[in-house]
């Protein structure tokens, strides 16, 4: 069901009060490296194609691409990670800085690499992506100077966000930290979740899994239709206890499901979908900000649908902005 007139004008004033909202980032930071280039020949020394680069990029990866999503919306951002002594983290952090976030919460380990993933794209087709990355939890160490900087950064934040990526960071012991931080203050916490830490996340303000990632975290086999999906998301708040939880359903939109028992669907508004790389982002950052900025759950579920539909449209992975977000809205 569209938007009534009333509801537009709601939600446009919502996107106006993103400014200057504070949201603590917590999770896992990458950069993501792309090699541009063309291929005219078949190498001679073994069949793979021969890439004659024409361009080379890094942008923020991982949990720093929602702090790219956040940042972009007009939110004020702090980052709470983990990097390594390495150039890949110290381009990391200056791309940070760059965008307005403060880093002071982002611990540098010695011991550890920066996560890196590199993709050489030839004829906009991806030929290869190789990674670099320390496997494994943090050291103890490690994670007690992480709490330390979630100690300092979270009473100030308005929301916070858990990004987490399976790569050592968002650990049981920060979770139950962050969570129960959170919600003595009162202020939303969202994650966007990894199966192998689902009950983890009990009591949070709201989970964003997309289709595939709400069946896995329940260890359920995918089962098509409305009904299943409706079953599949309130037993995930019912397993959790939280407050809501939104699945993201790619074609066919959002469902939002609230402790009261109201469930909420939310139909697609992309166009045409270019690229849907980085959209899970977008949904969280958008959604998480205009909780923060005063929205109800389903107000906060219809701008990041909005938002998301924007960013597909997009070649790469993109981001939208509050100008970009009130137009589609009007």
């Amino acid at each position: 069901m569209s938007a009534t007139r009333a509801e537009r004008q709601e939600l446009l004033k919502i996107v106006a009060r993103f400014q200057g909202r504070r949201v603590l980032v917590v999770g896992d930071l990458m950069l993501d490296q792309y090699i541009r280039g063309s291929v005219s020949r078949i190498s001679p020394e073994a069949p793979v194609p021969v890439v004659r680069v024409t361009g080379e990029s890094f942008v923020p990866g991982g949990a720093g691409n929602v702090v790219g999503n956040l940042a972009a919306l007009g939110a004020s951002v702090s980052v709470v990670g983990v990097v390594g002594e390495d150039e890949a983290g110290r381009r990391l952090l200056e791309q940070f800085r760059g965008r307005g976030a403060e880093v002071e919460g982002v611990c540098v380990d010695v011991e550890r690499q920066t996560t890196q993933k590199c993709r050489v794209v030839a004829e906009r087709q991806q030929a290869v992506r190789y990674d670099r990355e320390t496997p494994g939890p943090l050291s103890h160490a490690t994670e007690t100077r992480l709490l330390a900087s979630l100690s300092e950064e979270l009473p100030k934040a308005d929301a916070v966000i858990l990004s987490d990526y399976g790569k050592g960071v968002i650990s049981p012991r920060l979770l139950a930290v962050a969570i129960a931080a959170a919600r003595r203050r009162r202020v939303p916490v969202t994650v966007d979740p990894k199966p192998e830490h689902f009950r983890k996340y009990r009591g949070v303000t709201c989970v964003t899994p997309n289709t595939s990632e709400a069946w896995a975290c329940m260890r359920r086999e995918p089962r098509p239709g409305q009904d299943a999906i409706v079953a599949l998301g309130r037993d995930i708040l019912k397993t959790l206890r939280s407050r809501s939880a939104l699945i993201t359903r790619g074609s066919d939109g959002m469902s939002l499901f609230e402790d009261s028992g109201r469930v909420t669907h939310i139909p697609t508004v992309a166009r045409e979908v270019f690229d849907v790389s980085g959209a899970g982002d977008t949904v969280i950052s958008t959604l998480t900000l205009a909780l923060a900025a005063g929205a109800s759950l389903p107000q906060a579920a219809r701008l990041s649908n909005q938002a998301a539909g924007i960013v597909v449209g997009k070649l790469g992975t993109a981001t939208t902005d509050p100008r970009e977000l009130s137009e589609a809205l009007r």
